[in-house]
């Protein structure tokens, strides 16, 4: 074969490259596929944490507040419900732990009083908004998917809406403020990590 047939081949055989993704990286369909698992897994761990608070702050002055957000975070994932079976997503596997640990950390966060729960929520929707964050990004970079996008913008922004009603509510004197949220954002991060591959 000549160099000039070899290297016609070679250009042949070339892959387009895409802007932002490595060699190894999952394919669009396949990243998209992720995303919806773990925000489905996410928000349903969302729904959990608030109704293990509510459990034991449902008769508090933070009462209203949780359930706003509560009420919220069921939006969230009665849309990520949808799209499972419209993107035929298989659910992380780990949807029967999220159950027993959200509510426990809820309940758990709450029986420290109203404010460790209101910390519980900014050490959460601080990761979440990091995350989301970068999902939006990764899809900016990929181009297209513009209904999910703006979707995943609406909620990150009720997020941080969380995260700033929980620090009007004095999450930062919550004892141990420093470590109690640093242990729940890397909990939440674990999960994260978990939820996208399980």
């Amino acid at each position: 074969m000549s160099k000039k047939a070899r290297k016609t081949k070679k250009q042949t055989m070339k892959k387009p490259k895409i802007p932002g993704r490595l060699p190894g990286d999952p394919s669009k369909a396949e990243m998209i596929k992720r995303m919806i698992r773990v925000d489905q897994a996410g928000e349903y761990g969302a729904v959990r944490i608030y109704e293990g608070q509510l459990s034991v702050l449902g008769k508090s002055a933070s009462a209203p507040a949780l359930e706003h957000m509560a009420e919220q975070e069921r939006r969230h994932l009665d849309a990520f419900n949808k799209l499972i079976p419209e993107r035929r997503v298989r659910p992380t596997a780990l949807l029967p732990l999220w159950h027993v640990a959200g509510f426990t950390l809820g309940a758990g966060t709450a029986l420290l009083g109203e404010k460790a729960a209101h910390a519980c929520t900014v050490a959460v929707e601080e990761v979440i908004d990091e995350h989301y964050t970068g999902q939006i990004a990764r899809l900016d970079a990929e181009g297209g998917e513009k209904k999910f996008r703006d979707r995943l913008e609406e909620f990150r922004l009720e997020e941080v809406e969380h995260k700033q009603t929980s620090l009007d509510l004095g999450a930062r004197e919550a004892p141990g403020y420093e470590a109690l949220t640093g242990l729940i954002r890397a909990g939440s991060r674990l999960a994260i990590w978990l939820s996208t591959r399980i």
